[in-house]
């Protein structure tokens, strides 16, 4: 019996252990060896220039950088505590008092003098449970002038119902603050919207806890970074109504996106201005807001699955989107960034549903590209050239599924000229059909534009194309003959590596062996003797 009530204790202490928000996982980590005598010590990465500071734990500090930004590590007192001279560390807990005293506490002089204006000294002096995010001075002095002034000259209504907003009638620790969980504020119910990122930072309405966890009489007090404002608009009405917007929601009701705008959820946007759309040239946006498939995914593209403050990011991260694949969300000391690129005009526009991000820049999947658009996007510059000097524009722009087979530019040699040779082997260069990498399979005949058939062979022993061996394209004539290989100068032709003879298999797809191993080395047979050595070894279904 007494075993079985250890083992329960145990796995109780365990459950709560590991459940520990990641703000505390951040806060509670293992100090550094110089740091282990030191009780009540947390580390802080502060940016190098500025008073912006950040718990940390070692892994977070490994690469000294917060937004590319250089960080220095520095040690403060965790909170709820203080120094005692002569003491190590931070022995002493900080003396509880009411919420009004612990704000004058935490530095918070501001938002203290604020609510004795708006007559809210009394009733957080007295008895009562609350929560207070607390603008720090700073946050204070960011505000806009216009909109400071209208508070401050009618501090019994504005000022005290913008207190009020801050407030919530229960005390919530950080541990409370839950990832997409939101509490009805004091100002007319309406409510705080927290998200609690992986990283260990909490937001409330996308703006930072920066001390959080000041225990009060009363309450309890996170000092935030910035003044939030009440939610009322989801994020299609906040679209709805913003002029700079305007060729955004007219591309989103082509879509029939609008719903996934206005119903329940935590996306981000990234909203592409009027100006953003009239950098693409009219042709390109034409076809794509002509096309409904297109359009779709090129809107989805700018939607991500879940809500990212600006806040939350302190380095570049891939994040999946609606469309299906992934942006790259970053930073650069106070800019957001995209795949790199500092395009993010205006952050943080929250949403019931969400927050919105205004990009100057549209943000092209390549799903929404045409071969030829994708093409002069890539490293096939002579190869482009050469497709549309063939005369094959109209094949690269339309609505085919085809696929194209476009040489590196280190694939040729010297100066290459239009010939009638050459555009009879670009055109060999485009399948009639759309082919990803990974339908490809051993021994499968593609055919061309040409009308030429083209074996694909798929080897172990060569690390290359994606990491799923070598794909070697013959260009095969009819049954009986010999390969052809048109004339003149063009890209060099891929010779065919033999599969290990040794092991009395045939080359598997999708797989790869070290190029450095001794089949790798040996001389590859003559091409054509691999081309028929395989016609009688077709995977079953070919």
């Amino acid at each position: 019996m007494k075993v079985c009530v250890l083992v329960l204790g145990l796995s109780l202490v365990l459950t709560v252990c590991m459940a520990r928000s990641p703000y505390q996982a951040v806060l509670q980590h293992i100090p550094p060896k110089s740091c282990t005598q030191i009780p009540n010590v947390c580390a802080m990465q502060q940016i190098k220039g500025t008073n912006k500071k950040y718990f940390t734990n070692c892994k977070q500090w490994y690469h000294r950088k917060i937004c590319s930004q250089p960080t220095m590590i520095t040690y403060e007192c965790c909170p709820g505590y203080e120094k005692i001279p002569g003491e190590k560390g931070c022995p002493a807990a900080l003396p509880l008092v009411n919420i009004y005293n612990t704000l004058g506490v935490v530095g918070a002089t501001t938002t203290k003098m604020y609510s004795e204006r708006a007559q809210l000294k009394e009733e957080i002096e007295g008895p009562g449970s609350f929560t207070f995010f607390a603008p720090s001075n700073e946050a204070w002095a960011a505000l806009p002038t216009e909109i400071l002034d209208a508070l401050v000259s009618n501090v019994n209504i504005e000022l005290l119902n913008a207190l009020h907003y801050h407030m919530v009638n229960r005390r919530l620790t950080s541990e409370e603050l839950k990832h997409g969980s939101s509490f009805a504020s004091m100002y007319q119910d309406s409510h705080v919207h927290i998200h609690h990122y992986s990283n260990g930072i909490i937001t409330v309405n996308c703006a930072r806890l920066i001390k959080p966890d000041q225990h009060a009489t009363n309450g309890i007090v996170h000092v935030v970074d910035r003044v939030i404002t009440a939610i009322s608009n989801d994020m299609q009405s906040i679209i709805d109504i913003d002029d700079d917007l305007e060729t955004l929601r007219t591309a989103l009701a082509a879509a029939g996106l609008t719903s996934v705008l206005q119903n329940e959820g935590q996306y981000t946007v990234f909203a592409p201005t009027n100006e953003a759309f009239e950098k693409i040239p009219a042709e390109t946006l034409n076809r794509i807001l002509g096309d409904p498939v297109a359009l779709k995914d090129l809107l989805n593209y700018h939607i991500l699955k879940n809500m990212q403050c600006a806040e939350s990011i302190v380095s570049g991260t891939p994040m999946e989107t609606l469309q299906g694949t992934v942006l790259e969300v970053g930073c650069d000391g106070n800019q957001m960034t995209l795949n790199g690129k500092a395009i993010i005009t205006k952050k943080d526009q929250l949403g019931t549903n969400g927050v919105i991000h205004y990009i100057n820049e549209l943000l092209i999947p390549d799903s929404a590209k045409t071969l030829l658009e994708l093409a002069e996007g890539s490293s096939v510059a002579m190869a482009t050239k050469l497709f549309v000097e063939a005369g094959l524009t109209s094949h690269l722009t339309g609505s085919e599924a085809l696929t194209m087979l476009a040489p590196l530019d280190e694939a040729f040699k010297g100066s290459v000229t239009m010939t009638p040779d050459m555009r009879k082997l670009m055109t060999n260069h485009i399948l009639k059909e759309q082919m990803s990498s990974k339908s490809l399979y051993h021994g499968q005949e593609l055919e061309t534009l040409g009308g030429l058939k083209l074996r694909v062979f798929v080897y172990r022993n060569v690390r290359t194309f994606s990491h799923v061996g070598l794909f070697t394209c013959l260009l095969l004539g009819e049954p009986g003959q010999d390969p052809q290989r048109p004339a003149g100068p063009g890209p060099r032709q891929p010779r065919p590596v033999a599969a290990n003879p040794a092991r009395g298999r045939r080359p598997r797809a999708g797989t790869a062996q070290d190029p450095g191993s001794q089949a790798s080395k040996r001389q590859p047979p003559h091409p054509q003797a691999e081309a028929q050595h395989h016609q009688g070894n077709r995977p079953p279904g070919t």
